[in-house]
């Protein structure tokens, strides 16, 4: 089901017990996921622009060739600011056969092949299920010589208070500080708490983190393959008031926590296919009274 947003050519998905994801070709970007109660999970600035060439801030922006400015290319690099295509074969993955999947293209462009000589293409197949959101990412060389890629789903996703908030699954690995100037350390804690801006690359993290919400006593729950680290960001309001996409306040109810391959570039040699997985669920929670053990849901145990 297709509608326009802001001039932009937008998917709808839905399925049967009320879960629903809104998806938009610019940037082939998920920016609204909510659960059967519709309640949004998914962080969503109002001051985003969403139109060429910025990046839509909030929901689930693919990051692809390159991280950040670890590279030559713009932030993030170009995937995130490119119109997508609806992929009417999403060859080898058996055909969607329900209205809660849709498969996007994007191919290099000769615009692309300017700042980045390789040629490849890119898939997402985006499916909602009761209480799941999944992304299913590819990338294949098209090209006649090998390539290597950073890659990330930045997911941003919406909580109750920051401060209120815990990660965990991170704990003894681990991290690169983007704020000490990329410097290695490794975590301390029991579990990543929030006082202050974190800008952190996790590094050979398991294929599953959870992302408790006290306030909301809703947990979050991240399961990954292909992509072995994970990017833990929130501002904080110093840097928040600095970014002109980004409400002053915003940062207290919003959290990055990404799927990503960073420390160890993925490199494809001429038309092989590198293919991720990500997916997102949600556990009611009472943690504070003690009824769900957030280490029992980490560990697989509910």
């Amino acid at each position: 089901m297709f509608s326009d947003a802001d001039g932009s050519s937008q998917i709808i998905l839905s399925e049967p017990t009320g879960s629903t994801a809104e998806v938009l070709l610019f940037g082939g970007q998920v920016t609204s996921w909510k659960n059967a109660r519709r309640e949004e999970l998914l962080y969503m600035s109002s001051k985003s622009v969403r139109k060429p060439p910025k990046g839509i801030r909030g929901g689930i922006p693919m990051c692809f060739p390159q991280i950040g400015n670890l590279g030559l290319l713009e932030q993030h690099g170009f995937a995130r600011n490119r119109l997508w295509s609806v992929d009417k074969d999403p060859s080898p993955l058996p055909p969607a056969t329900n209205q809660s999947t849709v498969d996007l293209i994007s191919k290099s462009t000769e615009e692309d092949l300017k700042t980045w000589p390789h040629r490849f293409e890119l898939r997402l197949r985006i499916s909602v299920s009761a209480g799941k959101l999944t992304l299913v990412p590819r990338v294949r060389n098209v090209d006649s010589k090998a390539f290597s890629f950073m890659f990330a789903l930045r997911n941003y996703f919406s909580v109750s208070d920051i401060s209120e908030v815990r990660v965990e699954g991170l704990e003894t690995l681990d991290y690169l500080d983007n704020l000490q100037q990329g410097d290695r350390y490794t975590e301390q804690a029991d579990a990543i708490t929030f006082d202050g801006e974190i800008d952190r690359v996790y590094l050979s993290t398991p294929t599953k983190i959870a992302i408790i919400d006290h306030e909301k006593k809703r947990t979050i729950v991240l399961r990954k393959e292909g992509m072995v680290d994970a990017v833990v960001w929130n501002p904080w309001d110093k840097k928040a008031k600095a970014l002109p996409d980004l409400g002053d306040d915003d940062y207290k109810t919003m959290l990055c926590v990404d799927s990503a391959a960073i420390e160890t570039q993925i490199v494809l040699k001429p038309f092989e296919e590198w293919k991720g997985r990500q997916e997102l669920s949600t556990v009611s929670s009472s943690y504070c009274s003690g009824q769900l053990d957030p280490r029992r849901v980490l560990h697989g145990l509910t």
